[in-house]
């Protein structure tokens, strides 16, 4: 699968954290990115784009893969496993 950049802007101290997790968590920063999204991927799969934002599930979802990243129980998945 063909790879891509994204530019984000973050504040500061959410740079040097992520960074910090990643490096405790002997992984990268882009693979806690790409956790977090196949995570929110895989609670929102078939729903429509558009209203992701305003879905519930999508609330939950962020809110508790942020807990799970915060307190080190993310359960971390292979590109494959989930595609």
């Amino acid at each position: 699968m063909h790879k891509g950049k994204v530019n984000i802007t973050l504040d500061e101290d959410l740079i040097e954290y992520i960074k910090s997790y990643a490096e405790e968590q002997r992984t990268t920063v882009s693979e806690v990115f790409t956790q977090f999204v196949l995570n929110l991927r895989r609670t929102v799969v078939n729903e429509p784009t558009e209203i992701i934002l305003s879905d519930p599930n999508f609330s939950k979802s962020l809110l508790d893969t942020i807990s799970k990243i915060k307190n080190g129980k993310m359960k971390w998945f292979k590109y494959d496993e989930v595609f």
